[in-house]
């Protein structure tokens, strides 16, 4: 077979990443990328001098319509849904980071779309594929402690910002097309160093937060294994964000419907910034281990502690010393997807479309709730709203500013 046509949306930081990764596959070839930024777009190209450079993603799809196999989205959050939206209509297979979305709505749109046109669709949580989570996932559902009874899940970053937006605006830099960037989002003014290129996380309309930016990691193994579903509903504790930037030290608790692996309905919390497990239960954790990011579950017959980007620790560990460990073969998060794409099919994919959205989207509730602190807010996923306010589901979706429409409709 010949070698899959790979195209990229996002060239800077993560995704330089994903390029080297999915490029490097034997049956992948590299043939043109897109960013509003010329600086990354100059340091691709010094490494691949071969391919077509596009400051703009719908000129790049435009052209390669019916060239282009694959294309991987590497970009601020608020432009994942039209773009990974217009890739599939146009007939492209998507390896798309993460938080899949930056609403719950194109969370559900994104689904239907891979759904409808066929499309194999992997999200960026590479930890999904690491012998770390899928051993995690293989104790849980052994449930070495036990049903769970409640969990914790905890993350030391914290893309929050508590301070006003400044009242002024800078130039534009050279070689960035400001207006590009913003996307879909609501036109403003350029301020240095304040969205591009890293602190978009921190705004809203742009970024999602530290839940948004972690969540998707962190909850992997933990909503995996436990085989959870929506939950029934969600609050947050936090104070509420001010209009325009996400806050520190978040604070939301979901509840979800129990399962097999759960003694009834499981209370899950996370934690960012400074927030940790309560003292009565860290205190069995041994000295050395850092609770930076990770997950806690309480189970009947002990704790499971899953860390990002480690392997887990079953405590007490005396009690659990000799428990085996699966011997597991290393899987690669990028070659998976090449992988499912040459074979037509994502039986190996482990953030694939479905399971993708479906933790995305309960992820993303978890930042509405923190608008309407400290109230429960009640959700019906199935008739994506919420039941018991009608302000919280004006969040559920967005509106594209004017002259950004999805391609291929």
């Amino acid at each position: 077979m010949q070698k899959l046509q790979f195209a990229a949306i996002g060239i800077g930081g993560r995704g330089a990443a994903d390029i080297k990764s999915l490029a490097g596959h034997p049956k992948v070839n590299l043939i043109a990328a897109a960013d509003v930024d010329s600086g990354p777009t100059k340091k691709l190209t010094a490494s691949y001098p071969q391919i077509k450079a596009y400051s703009d993603w719908r000129k790049m799809l435009q052209e390669g319509e019916e060239t282009i196999d694959i294309v991987s989205i590497s970009t601020p959050d608020h432009m994942h849904g039209i773009m990974g939206l217009s890739a599939m209509n146009l007939g492209k297979h998507v390896y798309l980071q993460k938080p899949l979305a930056q609403n719950v709505g194109e969370c559900r749109a994104l689904r239907q779309s891979a759904e409808q046109n066929k499309k194999i669709v992997q999200m960026g949580t590479q930890g999904a594929s690491s012998i770390h989570d899928r051993t995690a996932v293989d104790l849980i559902q052994k449930q070495v402690i036990g049903q769970v009874t409640e969990a914790w899940v905890f993350c030391g970053k914290s893309w929050g910002d508590s301070k006003p937006l400044p009242n002024h605006g800078n130039q534009v830099p050279d070689g960035l097309d400001w207006n590009g960037w913003l996307g879909v989002g609501e036109k403003r003014p350029f301020i240095e160093k304040y969205y591009h290129p890293k602190n978009w996380r921190r705004r809203q309309g742009f970024g999602t937060g530290t839940l948004g930016d972690m969540g998707c990691h962190i909850f992997n193994a933990m909503y995996r294994g436990l085989e959870l579903t929506a939950p029934r509903k969600v609050r947050s504790q936090t104070g509420v964000p001010n209009a325009h930037n996400w806050t520190n030290n978040e604070r939301v608790e979901y509840l979800f419907p129990g399962t097999r692996f759960t003694s009834g309905d499981l209370k899950v919390h996370w934690g960012s910034g400074g927030e940790r497990p309560p003292k009565t239960l860290t205190d069995a954790i041994p000295d050395g281990i850092k609770l930076r990011f990770g997950c806690l579950l309480k189970g009947e017959d002990g704790l499971l502690l899953l860390r990002h980007g480690n392997s887990p620790v079953i405590l007490p560990t005396k009690k659990y010393a000799n428990v085996p460990l699966p011997k597991l073969k290393s899987i690669g998060h990028h070659d998976a997807f090449v992988n499912a794409v040459l074979e037509g099919k994502q039986e190996g994919l482990l953030s694939p479309i479905e399971f993708a959205a479906d933790l995305t989207e309960f992820i993303l509730l978890g930042n509405i709730a923190m608008q309407h602190s400290p109230d429960w807010l009640e959700w019906d996923a199935a008739k994506l709203s919420f039941t018991n306010n009608d302000k919280a589901n004006a969040s559920v979706q967005r509106t594209y500013r004017s002259g950004w429409e999805i391609m291929g409709v």
